[in-house]
């Protein structure tokens, strides 16, 4: 085949590409079930990075990094960042460009292939953070109100019913975004978490007392205490859930580039619990709570990133900016034990994880900003996309 040929059909073959991508049941919608990659393609910008580059050229809007990524099965997702969001649907052996505009994603979350939310701020004029939708997979993108928000995180099960967080409040939407009412948390709530409409946990603050980690099963109209750790200056915390399983980090004391903290677990939505992490630190402090002694300290023994529970693993990142290393840890029996794997370079990052073993992990390390996937449960990293630092 000669090389006019061979042109022809590579154009051929992603202008197919790109149509299959647009299509609400192919692709990004494809599968939920957990299978291994039917190619694991190699590092490179496949095309993409010229364009995005010149975009930021043009902008002057930084070095482009990913900021946050999701994916719905091992083979299918996006990964978003500083005015642009790029999608897979082949384990990263192809990119395509699904936007490339005004808005810097800090949070994206997509259910299914066409219906997302995002956590976005504009790269030039406006400041704050303004929650935005799309109907057509992030190609374009709505502004749902016009005013910033104060959510740092949304969580959507549908394209019309979803959870939005912020430090001390839980909201809850059912008309896809456009309007929201503040569900009832307990006082000094600082992290929370909904699992369904009815069902909900809670962490309060006490100075002097700690931590209360706390449950509703009525949509917030009662609270029952389940957990008590106590802590001297309790701050925040974060919760995650699914099925039985609940997991909360309980944050300490903050110093240099170290953080202290305990890491909570249950098996059974909140009957028993476990310390499964303690990290006390010079900088820091020591860990929230009490018990027994000797137990891990975080993943690279850094600061705590997002968790992912999937496929019956949950997942922990961690990453330390001083010494350039992005980690992640993982239990298979709900805490009972813990295992802290290998880092790789990065100052920070961010997980998705679709099953208990295959992942994916967007980190900006020295190098620049990389996605990079995983079909052993985090033990091993392949990169998959880099935008080299300059």
């Amino acid at each position: 085949m000669n090389k006019m040929n061979v042109r022809k059909m590579n154009m051929l073959l992603a202008a197919a590409l790109a149509i299959l991508l647009a299509f609400p049941g192919w692709g990004f919608g494809a599968s939920a079930v957990e299978a291994a990659p039917a190619s694991s393609g190699g590092a490179g910008d496949h095309g993409l990075l010229k364009s995005l580059q010149e975009k930021e050229l043009k902008t002057g809007s930084g070095p482009l990094a990913f900021n946050d990524i999701e994916f719905l099965s091992a083979t299918t997702g996006r990964a978003a960042g500083n005015g642009f969001l790029i999608g897979t649907s082949d384990a990263g052996l192809t990119f395509q460009t699904i936007y490339e505009g005004q808005w810097s994603f800090s949070d994206i979350e997509f259910p299914d292939n066409v219906y997302g939310w995002a956590l976005a701020s504009l790269e030039q004029g406006e400041t704050g953070r303004y929650l935005i939708a799309t109907t057509d997979g992030g190609s374009h993108w709505k502004r749902l109100s016009d005013h910033p928000v104060t959510f740092s995180r949304v969580d959507f099960s549908d394209r019309l019913h979803g959870f939005a967080y912020d430090w001390a409040f839980v909201y809850y939407t059912s008309d896809g975004g456009k309007t929201w009412s503040k569900l009832t948390t307990p006082a000094n709530t600082r992290g929370a978490y909904f699992a369904s409409r009815s069902t909900g946990w809670a962490v309060t603050v006490a100075a002097g007392d700690g931590y209360r980690i706390m449950k509703t099963t009525d949509g917030g109209k009662s609270w029952k205490t389940e957990l008590k750790s106590s802590f001297e200056d309790p701050g925040y915390a974060e919760v995650y859930a699914s099925g039985s399983q609940v997991w909360t980090v309980l944050y300490g004391g903050f110093g240099m580039s170290q953080t202290a903290y305990s890491l909570y677990a249950s098996g059974d939505s909140g009957a028993s619990w476990r310390r499964v992490i303690a990290q006390s630190t010079a900088g820091g402090g020591p860990a929230p709570g009490s018990g027994k002694s000797g137990l891990p300290k975080g993943p690279v023994s850094g600061k705590p990133g997002n968790m992912q529970l999937a496929g019956g693993g949950a997942f922990l990142l961690g990453y330390s900016p001083a010494g350039e290393k992005v980690g992640v840890g993982r239990s298979y029996d709900a805490g009972k034990t813990w295992s802290n794997l290998p880092g790789i370079p990065g100052y920070d990052g961010k997980i998705s994880f679709t099953g208990a073993k295959n992942g994916w992990l967007a980190a900006r390390g020295p190098e620049g900003s990389s996605l990079y996937m995983t079909q052993d449960g985090g033990a091993t990293w392949k990169v998959k996309f880099t935008f080299a630092a300059k």
